[in-house]
């Protein structure tokens, strides 16, 4: 944890009548993530970080965030609402997760992670001296204090949080379960409520006081959180459940206008009717998802949604989303019955959920079927 401010209308699937037939979006959603458009990276170009799906957290690591959880209880009894993917977006924005570490069974990191010396040199935004409080032992100099671990604890928060999550007799900021269980007190607090999202906010910045940083973190965590809810494939099969396991592979890749194809994701293109450009992002929209999703199972699908509606056995709209069965393509129009105005698609996984790049500022996720309006059936590729 650094000290205070150290830190740095309708989508429409865009279809020929609007000369934009390479891409597609979706018209607004009901509580849709509006935080990850904060997750542009502090470098000039304003390009918006890649990933957040699990697969970008070592093992261990994820490891040592689920373990937090489970006992932030015992510490915190009157604490809510503590998710590993609060732990994992501040842990991604501090550290990467501690990516090129070596992690041991036991969680300690090799080599330590290190942060600036705080000697108000000005390198990193470093303007304020921090006199040595623990001589060394956590942050390794006696010159002055510098942010430890993962999580990067000053040492002198470390020794009012830090707790010996992994039992082996010393509470350590450098052992990711340590580490990861004392970011959890401290983000609790004083009883914090995290599933309420002002409090959320509230703890994102009283570890570290900026705007940049909580936007930062919260697009993160709306990532995570994303790719961690996974529906029950259980009765799925064939390439059925291939094409849905590709789609859901890609939660928490940004939506990118014009982005990705049957390779994966890619780089988008300027601009949505609104005048989002997705030149600076990697990712996918609508149609771009399906059409990886669909290629995994090796079946090659039109680039844009109105034309994907022709493929195989076409499901009027009429006969409800009941008729719709997991794998296939659900459809979302201005007119519908008139498929050139489907602006966006999603593949149906059952229980009347859907996986979709939903629209510009969002990621790939899961939605309800009815988060859309203007439903317009569907279609049966395989």
């Amino acid at each position: 944890m650094r000290l205070p401010g150290r830190r740095m209308g309708r989508w429409g699937c865009v279809v020929a009548l609007l000369l934009f037939a390479a891409v597609c979006c979706a018209a607004p959603i009901s509580g849709a993530i509006g935080t990850v458009t904060a997750l542009q990276a502090a470098a000039d170009d304003g390009g918006i970080a890649e990933g957040g799906s699990a697969a970008d957290i070592p093992p261990r690591m994820l490891t040592a965030y689920k373990r937090a959880v489970q006992q932030v209880g015992k510490h915190a009894p009157d604490c809510r609402g503590m998710r590993w993917p609060v732990l994992a977006g501040i842990a991604k924005v501090e550290s990467n997760h501690a990516v090129g570490r070596s992690i041991t069974a036991g969680g300690d990191i090799r080599p330590k992670i290190y942060g600036l010396l705080l000697n108000g040199s000005g390198a990193g935004g470093n303007t304020t001296v921090v006199t040595d409080t623990d001589g060394g032992r956590w942050d390794g100099t006696a010159a002055g204090e510098r942010a430890v671990g993962p999580f990067q604890f000053l040492p002198f928060t470390w020794e009012s949080v830090g707790k010996d999550a992994n039992h082996d007799g010393t509470a350590d900021p450098h052992n990711a379960d340590d580490a990861a269980l004392g970011a959890a007190l401290y983000l609790c607090g004083d009883s914090r409520d995290l599933a309420q999202r002002s409090q959320l906010r509230a703890a994102i910045l009283h570890y570290n006081h900026s705007d940049a940083y909580l936007g930062n973190v919260l697009g993160w965590i709306d990532q995570y959180t994303a790719a961690a809810d996974t529906p029950d494939l259980g009765k799925v099969s064939g390439k059925a459940k291939d094409v849905i396991g590709a789609a859901l592979s890609q939660r928490g890749v940004p939506y990118a206008w014009g982005g990705g194809n049957a390779g994966g994701a890619s780089y988008g293109i300027c601009c949505s009717p609104s005048g989002k450009s997705g030149a600076s992002i990697k990712g996918f929209d609508c149609s771009g998802l399906t059409t990886y999703a669909f290629a995994r199972a090796g079946i090659r699908l039109p680039r844009t949604a109105a034309e994907q509606a022709g493929v195989g056995t076409r499901i009027p709209a009429g006969l409800g989303t009941s008729a719709l069965q997991p794998g296939d393509l659900i459809f979302y129009a201005y007119a519908p019955g008139r498929d050139a105005t489907i602006y966006h698609v999603g593949i149906y996984v059952g229980g009347h959920q859907m996986v979709d790049a939903p629209r510009p500022g969002a990621v790939v996720r899961l939605d309800a079927v009815d988060a859309m309006s203007g439903y317009a059936g569907g279609a049966r590729p395989l």
